[in-house]
């Protein structure tokens, strides 16, 4: 079931709802810059464990849309939170990939009464997405500042190239494609905005502020997401664990989708 959901100054984000009864909620957030079209083999699976998987599409992406302002990641929490606060949600695991996993980071900083039993981060863009002096992972501010070059001279080929960045193992050029149209779906400033966003945010200060149980998902060859950064979040927030994927690079949630899945519904319990 879709719906829109208005949060600040009139901006509809679009809502995918799966088995609004009673199953355990998990709110997912998708990565840059695709949509909650994403987790589509995990919405084919997840409810019939008993799991409500509602996506939602940041603003600027997917069916949401696209204001000119408010791509920080203190206002996509803030969004998230309108979300949460319209659908009555409580009790439930927040689930955020690479951007989408700062974005749910930001969340549990930004708000005390975040109502999230635990939270799951799937090849997050955290702590800090660009190398710092005292931060020697990730992409330089130069090569994400190439990205933002590329997006504003050809989006279509940088999304292509990005995209050979994200799978470990093989996947059909069917399946390329499909994953990069979710991406020529946002909008192009939204798409610039994020690339901002991710180079200049920054989430240490975040993590310690987080109190639940957190689960760690990231792939060893991630090539976008290197594996040191998983390591520094579980040393940042309490009661974290760290699960591996051996076979994966930033696309976990498809290359080893039945363990990604399994060790999801085993976290959430």
């Amino acid at each position: 079931m879709g719906c829109y959901i208005t949060v600040d100054r009139n901006v509809n984000l679009y809502v995918e709802d799966i088995d609004p009864g009673n199953g355990k909620p998990i709110l997912f957030i998708h990565g840059w810059p695709v949509n909650n079209e994403m987790y589509e083999y995990q919405y084919n699976q997840l409810p019939k464990l008993g799991y409500r998987c509602i996506g939602v599409d940041l603003r600027g992406y997917g069916k949401s849309d696209r204001p000119w302002t408010g791509y920080s990641y203190d206002r996509l929490a803030d969004d998230i939170l309108a979300v949460v606060d319209t659908l009555g949600l409580d009790d439930f695991t927040l689930a955020g990939f690479s951007m989408g996993g700062a974005i749910a980071i930001r969340y549990m900083g930004r708000h005390v009464d975040h109502r999230v039993s635990k939270l799951a981060l799937f090849g997050a863009a955290a702590p800090v997405f660009t190398r710092r002096p005292d931060y020697p992972f990730g992409m330089t501010k130069e090569e994400v500042n190439k990205l933002i070059e590329a997006a504003y001279k050809d989006r279509p080929q940088m999304l292509s190239d990005f995209g050979n960045l994200f799978f470990a193992r093989y996947v059909t050029e069917s399946f390329k494609n499909w994953f990069n149209s979710l991406g020529l779906v946002a909008s192009g400033h939204a798409t610039i905005q994020g690339l901002i966003a991710l180079r200049d945010e920054d989430l240490r200060n975040d993590l310690p502020k987080i109190h639940v149980p957190t689960a760690i998902f990231h792939g060893v060859q991630d090539r976008v997401c290197p594996f040191p950064f998983a390591q520094a979040m579980e040393a940042g927030i309490r009661d974290s664990i760290l699960i591996p994927f051996e076979k994966s690079g930033h696309g976990l949630f498809y290359c080893e989708q039945e363990k990604f899945n399994r060790e999801l519904a085993h976290f959430i319990g």
